[in-house]
């Protein structure tokens, strides 16, 4: 199945991409797809314990979820700002 992995801030640095459209097999979980990403982007595992995760715009646990076709995956690391 596809789906799209969109990336925020550092891992969007990381990732070198804002989208990415991934082939997982059916029945992946969110963790699942983060282990791809990390396999694939070593990077990631640094912030990996940070990133808040999305899907189709409703933050969940990463073994909670199951993935379906044309999910869209937001992986979200922590901002800080201010004035």
């Amino acid at each position: 199945m596809k789906v799209k992995a969109l990336f925020f801030a550092s891992s969007r640095d990381i990732v070198g991409s804002r989208m990415l459209e991934l082939d997982l097999p059916a029945g992946s979980t969110v963790a699942d797809l983060k282990h791809r990403l990390m396999e694939d982007y070593p990077g990631l595992r640094q912030i990996h314990s940070s990133l808040s995760t999305a899907v189709n715009a409703d933050y969940v646990n990463d073994d909670t979820r199951r993935l379906e076709q044309d999910d869209e995956v937001a992986l979200i690391p922590p901002v800080s700002g201010g004035g």
